[in-house]
């Protein structure tokens, strides 16, 4: 499959439109949701600020809405066909944004206080739960595209539950690892395409390639997301750089030093093990260096070009059509280029 190349700005032209195309579909959606969680859930898309007041907020990227409407596009489809599966996508991703927030305690996320640390633990679960029940409400009269998203989200809850459970172990191997952050992080990514190919009425095996195209694109976006976390900029991500270490985290990076042999490996598994607390700054700044020397930075790098070519071969199996196959080409690109 030849793809031409596109620049950055007409990558972010494909996310921008995908919002337009789902913006009103959410606000629709939350403005479902009872008081005071609908207020709580403004907030966290940015609609509204602490004070209750209109706002005109970032409510993310859309990557994942964007996954599907491309994915519609690559098999023929318009986007009137797969807007409610985006919006559907994103209100699900949303929702596991408050609960994984209240999980891991970040009092940040797209440079605002979280849910959780402005109005409390109470309110984060109900409206994250409020959020998930109008996404599965949007998609009741397409029973197959409820069960690809309800599949996905059991696939979510296993990745997050084994994300927490790595927390008390000192053992994590890298496959383990990956298969964290395929349940975490690739499986939505993969629902997202095979739901823009199913509602596109696409046939079988167009939606399984697409459905691996999304899974491998979903790991490369969570390699990304680790490297960003440890070596990226607080401004540009909006949140804290260097929280998952100061937490102990077994990131992929972290958990690919800590496999490698040598004496950084080992000095990090001294510093990283010993469970006595958050790391402090200090602490912090050396397990940042030792990551990199054992080689987990470099790793991780590779692998997530590894899986950018294993997602690009995927889609070239789907047999896309050409403007689907370029937004979808510029999606998988943007993803393990990006800096925020």
């Amino acid at each position: 499959m030849t793809v031409p190349g596109r620049s950055e700005s007409d990558v972010w032209e494909v996310l921008c439109r995908s919002r337009q195309l789902t913006e009103p579909v959410l606000r629709k959606a939350v403005s479902r949701i009872p008081e005071p969680s609908r207020s709580v859930a403004e907030y966290h898309f940015g609609w509204q600020d602490g004070g209750g007041n209109p706002a005109a907020g970032d409510w993310g990227k859309g990557m994942r809405g964007a996954l599907v409407l491309a994915s519609a596009s690559a098999m023929g489809g318009v986007p009137d066909q797969a807007v409610a599966a985006a919006a559907g996508v994103e209100l699900v991703h949303n929702f596991s944004l408050l609960h994984d927030d209240l999980m891991d305690r970040d009092e940040t996320r797209r440079s605002r206080p979280t849910v959780w640390s402005h109005f409390g633990d109470a309110q984060a679960v109900l409206t994250g739960d409020a959020l998930l029940v109008v996404a599965m409400e949007g998609l009741a009269e397409a029973p197959p595209m409820l069960q690809e998203l309800t599949d996905a989200l059991l696939c979510l809850v296993s990745g997050q539950g084994a994300d927490l459970a790595f927390e008390q172990r000192t053992d994590v191997s890298l496959d383990e690892c990956l298969a964290m952050a395929a349940g975490k992080t690739a499986a939505l990514m993969a629902s997202a395409c095979a739901l823009g190919a199913l509602a596109a009425c696409a046939q079988t095996g167009q939606i399984k390639a697409l459905r691996r195209f999304g899974h491998h694109v979903g790991l490369a976006f969570q390699l990304v997301d680790d490297l960003l976390g440890i070596w990226g900029r607080s401004s540009e991500l909006g949140k804290p750089v260097g929280a998952d270490l100061r937490r102990r985290k077994k990131s992929l990076p972290v958990v690919a030093a800590l496999s490698a042999d040598g004496p950084e490996a080992r000095r990090l598994a001294a510093l990283y093990l010993d469970d006595d607390g958050p790391l402090t700054e200090a602490q912090v700044c050396e397990a940042v260096d030792l990551v990199d020397r054992a080689g987990g930075r470099a790793w991780a790098e590779r692998e997530a070009q590894r899986q950018r070519e294993e997602a690009l071969a995927a889609l070239a199996a789907a047999d896309p059509a050409p403007e689907g196959a370029r937004q979808l080409f510029s999606l998988a690109h943007i993803i393990t280029e990006r800096r925020k």
